[in-house]
């Protein structure tokens, strides 16, 4: 393949609901397929679904780009999130110790710990929808809801002022830059959140609660080995940063996933029922969550892959938007529909070693979420046509920009 016909990457895409139809060719065609990064390093990106979840639970397949060979994502020159070099930390990314971190937290987010949690998301949900409601119709789901919701949520559950919550958008918006942002502000970005985090550390450390930061402070303070205080920075961050970001942009993207075929919604209000089933689907068949569709992975030795063997020294990245739409995996995978008996298979949320440890979470607010809007707001509508809504770009996190409703 010459340079020239190397496609840029993100792809184009009809509409901002709509997957780019580039993915369903390569998945049919070419499912290891080669393409331009905004950094201008050239990737493949791998589109089945056995082929991607491969790519993700497979240890030869390392998360670690900061290593000589590895395709950068980003414009910036660090090369963007995954490239950037993480002091102190590497040893919880990978491997033995990666899976010494998950035990430490994989306690507060299993799924009968996040059931427990249940009322107090609904009642955060309730307030969050009563302020909307008083300002009145239109209003911007985005800002009064799918933004505020997720960082109370994680705000409680790890021990931090949910205040804060604009600090933690703009610092996340910065660090997951593609193209928007420079390196001056991605390294202040970096500066001000990791002060910000050590200053909550000693606060908490002085006044610990029961959450999860003063565990794990009293863990990293044990210093028995379990977690030093550069992944205890870095652990609060991550949770901060990944308890936000993606389930802010999913509650909007839901929304206006249900909202632009009405009868999706209107099915949830007929039969509640429906609804975790609504959100598997919803999670399936999203494919704006991120820019670049999954974590990228780097590969040290040749590997067989979609029938072609793809040489050392590849960065792949595994397409989650074209992986959750494989006809093979998912019969008719453009239907949406809530009672498919596998939805819940897709891999919206990685798979393997790094499968996301806030699931449990995620889908629990996705869940209070619709059945709060479907119970008290029956009548809610898009304000625009769903052609007229914007994809968020220039970072690996995509989603909507803000989404209007009324009722």
């Amino acid at each position: 393949m010459t340079a020239d016909a190397i496609p840029d990457f993100p792809f184009d895409r009809p509409t901002a609901l709509e997957p780019p139809p580039k993915l369903a060719e390569l998945r049919a065609q070419c499912p290891v397929a080669h393409v331009r990064l905004p950094s201008g390093d050239v990737a493949a990106l791998v589109t089945r679904y056995d082929d991607a979840r491969m790519v993700m639970a497979d240890p030869r397949f390392s998360r670690n780009l900061a290593r000589e060979g590895a395709a950068r994502l980003s414009t910036t020159e660090d090369g963007g999130l995954f490239s950037r070099r993480k002091e102190g930390t590497d040893d919880i990314n990978e491997g033995q110790g990666h899976m010494r971190w998950r035990r430490l937290l994989s306690r507060w987010f299993t799924a009968r710990k996040m059931e427990v949690w249940r009322p107090r998301v609904q009642a955060m949900t309730d307030e969050l929808l009563d302020a909307m409601l008083a300002k009145g119709s239109p209003g911007n789901l985005s800002a009064g809801l799918g933004l505020p919701l997720p960082v109370r949520v994680i705000c409680a559950l790890v021990g931090a002022p949910s205040e804060d919550q604009d600090k933690f958008a703009h610092w996340s918006r910065t660090m997951l830059t593609l193209t928007r942002n420079t390196q001056d502000e991605v390294d202040q970005a970096y500066r001000e959140f990791n002060a910000y985090v050590s200053d909550l550390i000693d606060r908490n450390r002085a006044d610990p609660g029961d959450d999860l930061l003063s565990e794990l402070t009293q863990i990293s303070d044990a210093e028995d080995g379990r977690l030093s205080q550069d992944e205890l920075i870095a652990t609060v961050r991550g949770l901060l940063l990944a308890g936000h970001e993606t389930t802010s942009n999913m509650i909007a993207i839901m929304v206006a996933m249900l909202l632009s075929e009405r009868e999706r919604f209107e099915a949830v209000i007929d039969d509640p029922d429906l609804i975790p089933g609504t959100v598997e689907e919803v999670l399936r068949l999203d494919t704006t969550l991120s820019a670049i569709g999954g974590v990228p992975r780097f590969i040290t030795e040749d590997i067989e892959l979609g029938g072609v063997t793809v040489p050392a020294g590849t960065t792949l990245i595994p397409t989650i938007p074209s992986a959750n739409r494989d006809p093979a995996k998912f019969p008719d995978p453009d239907r949406f529909d809530p009672r498919r008996e596998n939805s819940n298979q897709h891999l919206t949320f990685g798979a393997g070693p790094h499968y996301c440890l806030g699931q449990p979470l995620a889908r629990l607010e996705l869940q209070v979420v619709l059945g709060t809007l479907t119970r008290r707001l029956p009548g809610l509508r898009l304000r625009d046509s769903p052609a007229d809504l914007r994809l968020r770009t220039g970072g690996m996190s995509g989603g909507l920009q803000d989404v209007w409703v009324t009722w």
